[in-house]
């Protein structure tokens, strides 16, 4: 299925985002009692993350995962994690039971990897799937810690894994993969600025693009693409 393509200043996709979670969290709730999230890190984060805290959602019933982390501690800057506490989750009174961070400075990443993907089922059931992912978009393409030509895009069973080897810095880090991914009931892209646009025009519009966010796009049975007019200027 082909994406939902929104264009806008963030100001206003920030508040179209908040009014879709509002009516698929209500949704969840009453069809499943539960609510999942998948959080995303960068920019992204930084720009909609205290909209969520806004937001009419029960969040108290609600669980949150992250799309990718890296293997700093999650009081470190650059941790996914710590963004989303110091923008929105300390003061958000969600029980720590329903925040599921990602161990990503865990010394043993498979089994830490491994150990995510068992919450997940845990949590959503056999079969898991986040009700909401959102995530941003590297100038590259890459999506969450999944990276052009690497050989975790080729991976079809594991909903997380481990790279090692990330070509960005810090190369030890756990990712979604794109099963998990395509799994989700609405898979939303937020891309912003130009750097974007050439990126952003092969994946949407080249059916054989093997860049990770076409990929990605090509997979979700629903998916939502949040630019601002410099991210689609071409």
């Amino acid at each position: 299925m082909s994406p939902e393509i929104i264009i806008d200043k963030p100001l206003e996709l920030r508040a179209l985002l908040v009014r879709r979670l509002e009516t698929l969290a209500a949704e969840a709730l009453r069809d499943r009692n539960r609510f999942a999230v998948g959080l995303p890190g960068g920019s992204v984060a930084t720009a909609f993350l205290p909209a969520f805290a806004r937001a009419t959602v029960d969040w108290i019933r609600a669980d949150l995962f992250w799309g990718d982390e890296r293997a700093v501690p999650p009081e470190h800057p650059d941790s996914n994690y710590g963004v989303a506490w110091s923008l929105w989750l300390k003061d958000a009174g969600i029980p720590p039971s329903r925040i599921h961070r990602m161990p990503a400075d865990a010394a043993d990443l498979e089994a830490a990897a491994r150990d995510y993907e068992s919450v997940l089922v845990e949590r959503l059931g056999p079969s898991p799937a986040l009700d909401v992912v959102l995530m941003g978009m590297g100038p590259d393409g890459h999506i969450c810690s999944l990276f052009p030509g690497h050989p975790l895009l080729e991976e079809n069973e594991r909903l997380v894994a481990a790279i090692l080897d990330s070509p960005k810095a810090p190369p030890r880090r756990l990712t979604l993969t794109l099963p998990a991914l395509a799994a989700a009931r609405l898979l939303v892209v937020a891309a912003f600025d130009e750097t974007k646009a050439p990126v952003l025009r092969e994946a949407l519009q080249d059916p054989r693009s093997l860049l990770p966010v076409a990929m990605a796009l090509r997979r979700a049975s629903r998916a939502l693409v949040l630019l601002d007019p410099a991210a689609a200027g071409r």
